[in-house]
């Protein structure tokens, strides 16, 4: 696959296409290509279903947060998706990253990411997480629990030293979700400002000389397309730093802020404009700042989602065409087990079909998945050519983000593989999950 093919015109509208990678092109009606590809070579290469995963695009949306955002260290969310060559593609466009396991931190330390660039996140970091953290030297450990400190400081020792934050709930709801608002109080990351938990911990971690504590931390949410929530969490942030001034002199020099910023799955749907945000978040905080008679702290952003989300798409083989009930019903070789997103929080997605030109007439459809379940479909409104049938490829953009992350091998499916795809060439980054793999965890009768 080493042609590049140039965009022609197109049978997808350029709203359609608004959710697909940059580099997406339809050189023939129906023959859609991304970073030069084709979709329906990948397809018949590597079998579905299969993840394609744009290098240019990851890479661009890397360069459009340091952009946004220069002044700040910018931290690629792991938990997105994290392989060796996306950990590779971030370290090289110069972010650091953030990891929630001692997993995803040997992973990226085996790409070649510098410890001192990982920042270790998690609500129950296990002693086996603490212990390799500390023994790989990440940057900086962000306490979650008022456990985790001495937990921490014994693992360091009385001669060492570790820098950690602290995860403040700033007591702010935003978020697409109720399973994905991480900034009000009845959740389980952080402590509390209201009821005094996080001054305390912060109390705490200045008893211990050799955890030296570097800034406060928050995380709203996901899939947030207002700045209004970031500048209230703003306010509140430095609320509490003028705060901590006032009771220990203490005049911490970082403040994280977290991600979630929103993308579009659908053609239409809001996302968050990255500029406006860092202007609004930057002049809020300065002013916040001056007025509370602050030095301005070095600003921390942790975008996931925003950065792999629209880079990836997904594929899959149509094996049935099912009317029944009123409803017509697609089923693909995929489904919940490489995609739990629609279960979990009924995301919507706009699937298309690629490598052949449909009829013009769209009928809508019921996207569902393979697996035993009521609850496997991967889009339930769908719009498709009114001629879809067994062997046609779909095409799902949008695919970049928790979606292989939070894969399963459901019914023994195994798990798809990633393929990049970068100026006309395609390559195996992740392999597919065999029945061999499956088998193998079973050693016992």
């Amino acid at each position: 696959m080493t042609t590049i093919h140039e965009p022609v015109t197109t049978t997808a509208t350029p709203e359609e296409l608004s959710v697909w990678p940059s580099s997406t092109a339809e050189p023939h009606p129906g023959d859609a290509t991304v970073g030069g590809v084709s979709l329906a070579e990948v397809a018949g290469r590597y079998g579905t279903p299969v993840y394609v995963l744009d290098e240019g695009e990851v890479r661009r949306r890397c360069r459009t947060y340091r952009d946004a955002f220069p002044e700040a260290e910018v931290h690629y969310a792991a938990k997105a998706f994290l392989c060796r060559a996306m950990a590779h593609w971030v370290m090289d466009e110069g972010l650091g990253l953030d990891v929630c396991s001692a997993g995803e931190l040997e992973l990226a330390v085996a790409a070649g990411f510098l410890a001192d660039r990982i920042v270790l996140h998690g609500n129950a970091k296990t002693p086996h997480d603490l212990k390799r953290a500390l023994w790989y030297g990440v940057g900086r450990i962000v306490i979650d629990s008022p456990s985790e400190i001495a937990r921490i400081a014994a693992a360091v020792g009385p001669d060492g030293h570790q820098k950690v934050m602290v995860r403040v709930v700033p007591g702010i709801s935003a978020g697409g979700h109720d399973k994905i608002r991480t900034g009000t109080e009845d959740q389980k990351f952080g402590l509390s400002i209201s009821d005094g938990y996080a001054q305390h911990a912060i109390a705490r971690i200045l008893d211990q000389p050799q955890l030296e504590l570097t800034g406060l931390h928050c995380h709203l949410g996901s899939q947030i397309a207002d700045v209004k929530p970031y500048l209230a969490a703003v306010r509140r942030m430095v609320g509490l730093m003028a705060r901590l001034k006032e009771q220990h002199g203490l005049a911490l020099r970082e403040l994280d802020l977290g991600g979630g910023h929103g993308i579009a799955y659908r053609p239409g749907e809001p996302t968050m404009d990255l500029t406006r945000l860092a202007r609004k978040v930057r002049a809020e905080l300065t002013e916040a700042c001056a007025a509370a008679g602050l030095t301005v702290p070095r600003l921390i952003i942790e975008p996931g989602r925003a950065v792999v989300g629209p880079a990836g798409v997904a594929l899959y083989r149509v094996v049935s065409v099912k009317h029944t009930g009123g409803r017509t019903f697609v089923a693909v070789d995929g489904g919940m087990s490489d995609n739990p997103r629609p279960a979990l929080y009924g995301v919507r997605y706009a699937p298309r079909l690629v490598g052949r030109r449909g009829s013009a007439d769209l009928a809508p459809v019921t996207v569902v998945g393979r697996h035993c379940e009521a609850g496997d479909v991967l889009a339930a409104d769908a719009r498709l050519p009114d001629d879809v049938r067994a062997g046609d490829l779909i095409a799902v953009p949008v695919a970049g983000a928790y979606h292989l992350s939070m894969a399963s091998s459901y019914n023994a499916v195994g798990r798809p593989p990633v393929i990049a795809v970068h100026d006309g060439r395609a390559r195996l980054l992740v392999r597919r999950e065999s029945l061999e793999d499956i088998h193998s965890r079973d050693v016992g009768l």
